[in-house]
């Protein structure tokens, strides 16, 4: 058997065929990737696909949204439309805007994300009706439910004013708040906006161009600079003079790395400078501003722990530091008095 084995293997044709089936094996292994594809185009070309069916599906689950809030919207905006009448019926008559709205009500609304003249009705409308609403729910519970019964007739009294001075108050504490968070959320994502629009004009964007680029894409962290951005750019395409869209987009916010930036952009539409490098130094100091801001929060926590550490931490370290101790000697004056001889 081994004989003939050798036999084969040292005949010179045998191990030719061997090696000719070998070399077309090697071959058409080296050369099988490139008919079949790259494994990395075949990878894109299947998350290319999945993405564009995630477009599709996001598309059309807005699409139903859309249409759901059309349906609903008809008729809580005619609702809403009917209201606004009344509210600016009441206003009108009483000449509200002129006894409690100044432009520093205004600038406050437009903070607050409120635009429009239905806003300011609401708002004069709810400071004109609140304090008659806090005063009667004062007056119910004093005298109706019998509160505050053991105090004095000016006690409740004075509660009463008070309640009415409250409910006249409560509409501009209400756009002071959501002023605040809306300044909050802008501050955030300011200097990653800024980002992106200096990589938009670098890349030869318009200014219209790269507002609307970067409202797309920072809906997603702060839709309220993403809806100012929009604003900005519809202003910018249809007001005369392009330097009110930049002021106004400073006013809205009430921020002052959003002023700095309108500032540099009058100036490069006006003398013809170039804004990238004022954007990427304003965006630098927009993100130092930002880390500054952290290490003062930082900064100021632990002086607010201290009270919260002395009144709950402390007295269970002494307990559990002393307890033991305590437990030991009173075991031991125990004992002591057990072994003392009675006299």
């Amino acid at each position: 058997m081994l004989d003939a084995i050798y036999s084969i293997v040292e005949d010179p044709a045998v191990a030719i065929a061997l090696l000719v089936s070998l070399a077309v094996f090697a071959t058409i292994y080296t050369a099988l990737p490139a008919f079949s594809g790259s494994p990395l185009k075949q990878r894109m070309k299947s998350v290319a696909l999945e993405r564009d069916e995630l477009r599709a599906r996001q598309r059309a689950r807005l699409a139903a949204e859309s249409d759901r809030r059309r349906r609903t919207g008809a008729a809580a905006g005619s609702l809403r439309e009917e209201q606004s009448v009344g509210m600016r019926a009441v206003v009108d008559r009483l000449d509200l805007r002129r006894a409690l709205a100044d432009e520093g009500t205004m600038n406050s609304l437009r903070m607050a994300g409120f635009r429009g003249q239905n806003p300011m009705t609401r708002f004069l409308f709810f400071r004109l009706v609140l304090p008659f609403v806090g005063l009667a729910l004062a007056l119910f519970y004093i005298f109706v439910m019998g509160g505050l019964a053991e105090k004095p007739f000016f006690i409740k009294l004075f509660v009463c004013i008070l309640s009415a001075y409250a409910g006249f108050y409560l509409p501009v504490l209400y756009v002071t708040n959501r002023a605040s968070k809306r300044k909050t959320s802008i501050q955030t994502a300011w200097p990653d906006a800024l980002d992106l629009m200096l990589i938009c004009v670098e890349s030869g964007m318009s200014i219209e161009a790269a507002f609307r680029k970067v409202a797309d894409e920072i809906g997603v962290q702060s839709h309220e600079l993403a809806e100012e951005f929009v604003l900005t750019n519809a202003e910018l395409s249809f007001l005369q003079e392009r330097r009110q869209a930049y002021e106004n987009l400073a006013n809205r916010t009430g921020l002052e790395s959003v002023k700095s930036v309108s500032q540099a952009l009058i100036q490069a539409e006006r003398y013809g400078t170039p804004v990238s490098h004022a954007l990427r130094v304003l965006a630098q100091e927009s993100r130092e501003l930002r880390m500054n801001a952290a290490e003062k929060k930082a900064a100021a926590l632990p002086p607010k722990l201290t009270v919260p550490m002395i009144l709950f931490f402390l007295p269970v370290l002494f307990g559990v530091i002393l307890g033991p101790a305590g437990i030991q000697v009173s075991e031991r004056f125990g004992s002591g008095e057990a072994a003392r001889p009675a006299n």
